[in-house]
């Protein structure tokens, strides 16, 4: 049996849902989705990243997404959440931290998410800095 100590495993987990509109653009995981409506929010919405970033928050017991970019401030108006992805980023590795995985899940009638899942992947695998098959997307509704 070997004496190395096991590395910390730290899982976070995050969520995010935003109304459907119309005259805003659809961007999920990273990816403008040509679609009749957009997400209303503050930034652009997207909860794919979203979801994502609070998850990333929580494995370094840093709070949530609206503790560092509060909807009452008025730089993250339309914000590209890759922003978001950026920045958490730094604070992992701040605490020694790596992403090793991200596995995100969308919950949504419209639209298609499969038509779209390789190009969030790639943008996804690329702002954590690991490989696509590192990364997972899927979608479900609720029937």
């Amino acid at each position: 049996m070997s004496n190395q100590p096991i590395p910390e495993i730290r899982v976070g987990e995050g969520w995010d849902v935003h109304a459907l509109v119309p005259g805003r653009k659809l961007v999920l995981g990273g990816v403008e989705i040509p679609h009749g409506q957009g997400l209303l929010g503050h930034s652009d919405a997207d909860v794919g990243l979203h979801a994502l970033a609070d998850a990333m928050l929580g494995a370094i017991g840093a709070g949530d997404i609206g503790q560092h970019f509060s909807p009452k401030d008025m730089r993250w108006r339309g914000a590209d959440s890759s922003i978001f992805i950026q920045h958490i980023m730094t604070l992992v590795a701040k605490k020694a931290g790596r992403i090793v995985n991200a596995d995100i899940t969308f919950i949504c009638e419209n639209p298609k998410i499969g038509p779209h899942r390789e190009a969030m992947v790639k943008k996804i695998s690329g702002l954590l800095g690991i490989s696509a098959d590192r990364v997972n997307i899927k979608a479900t509704t609720t029937e």
